[in-house]
């Protein structure tokens, strides 16, 4: 069983490890971190994969409406012919529409499907991008370590001159614009 001195001894040398640990990691900048959602927001590989996926999105709206707006243009018609129509002419009609309205709702979640697919290849794709360049930028300035910092709070305090986030956008950017 441990007495309260040794307690007490330990949670001392942990302390002081802890902040000698800190102040050589900081005192040499080789502790670095990143705004990880400032640098994703401010990349322009990001900004043009956006873009190119709002595209194809919207023309993947487009032809969803279209489809949307024949549907009910014939069951509008429909209704309006429904009493000169015979007994199988309405059943065959109102099954057409039905069958219609079901190759719309597969189609619908195709597109759904297409566009999260999509939306995850483009943003690893990015993500890739970024790591890849974070490493290079990490090991040219000697950094032994560049963290993360996100919305969620990985880094609640960080000492002045540690955000290299302005820095690695800058060269970033121009890596992806090809200077």
């Amino acid at each position: 069983m441990r007495t309260p001195w040794q307690v007490i001894f330990f949670a001392i040398l942990l302390v002081s490890n802890s902040f000698l640990l800190i102040k050589y990691f900081t005192a040499s900048r080789e502790l670095v971190y990143i705004d990880s959602a400032k640098l994703m927001n401010g990349y322009q590989g990001m900004i043009d994969a956006r873009k190119d996926y709002q595209q194809k999105t919207t023309v993947w709206k487009a032809n969803i409406d279209t489809l949307i707006v024949e549907i009910q243009r014939e069951i509008a018609n429909y209704e309006k012919d429904v009493s000169k129509m015979s007994v199988k002419e309405k059943e065959l009609t109102g099954k057409l529409i039905q069958s219609k309205q079901q190759q719309l709702a597969e189609y619908q979640k195709a597109i759904n499907d297409k566009a999260a697919q999509e939306d995850n290849q483009l943003t690893t794709k990015v993500v890739q991008e970024v790591n890849a360049y974070l490493k290079e930028y990490g090991k040219g300035k000697g950094y032994r370590i560049i963290l993360a910092a996100t919305d969620y709070g990985n880094i609640v305090y960080a000492q002045e001159g540690l955000d290299i986030t302005d820095e690695v956008l800058e060269g970033l950017n121009r890596k992806y614009r090809g200077e």
